[in-house]
């Protein structure tokens, strides 16, 4: 059992980060405003982590999720504030494919930068990085869509980290991976449930 407490004193800070954010995630499946909160603590705690690592592009990465956390906060509790709930919004087509578009700018932009850096799978980790973005601004902004690009971007995370002989932190994702479909399952049933509720809104003018 020594090990385990030697283990836990050693990585404690990353150890809360990793709590923190699966219940964060899981609290933003539930459209909980606690998520924020919690989100946000572990925005702080990898913040902390990476740049001791000197992992400074991924402390950069946490830096926009902060920014992203902060935004996604306050849009939440404005829709909670006008509407008594947090409800979802879908995402028109035209703004996917900027989205989507903007992440690939993104990937090749950061890729040029690991590239010179010399960091390892510069190209690789860039797309991941550039459209972890994409999608944490889709679900700041409430949008279903978000979940679709997080399945996409933590499967592939989980073969880059078993690539790399990362077998914790592909686990990690793996398990990143169920809580994104159980948040795709429940959006898309209250994207469902008020969809028939406008419409009935519609039918009863």
């Amino acid at each position: 059992m020594s090990w385990i407490l030697n283990y836990v004193t050693a990585n404690w800070l990353e150890i809360a980060g990793t709590v923190t954010a699966v219940v964060g995630i899981w609290l933003t499946t539930r459209r909980s405003m606690l998520c924020w909160p919690i989100v946000l603590a572990s925005d702080i705690i990898y913040l902390i982590v990476f740049y001791r690592a000197q992992l400074l592009s991924d402390a950069l990465l946490q830096g926009f999720f902060l920014v992203f956390t902060f935004y996604g906060w306050w849009h939440w509790w404005r829709g909670v504030r006008e509407e008594g709930e947090v409800r979802v919004v879908p995402l028109a087509m035209r703004n996917m494919a900027l989205g989507l578009v903007a992440g690939a700018v993104g990937s090749f932009v950061l890729g040029e930068l690991a590239k010179r850096a010399h960091a390892a799978l510069p190209y690789l980790d860039s797309t991941l990085a550039s459209y972890s973005l994409v999608a944490g601004w889709w679900g700041a902004r409430k949008h279903t869509a978000n979940w679709w690009l997080w399945i996409v971007v933590d499967v592939v995370y989980i073969g880059e980290y078993l690539y790399k002989d990362l077998k914790t932190t592909a686990a990690l994702y793996a398990g990143l991976v169920v809580l994104a479909v159980m948040g795709l399952r429940d959006w898309r049933r209250a994207e469902n449930a008020h969809e028939v509720e406008w419409a009935g809104e519609g039918i009863s003018d």
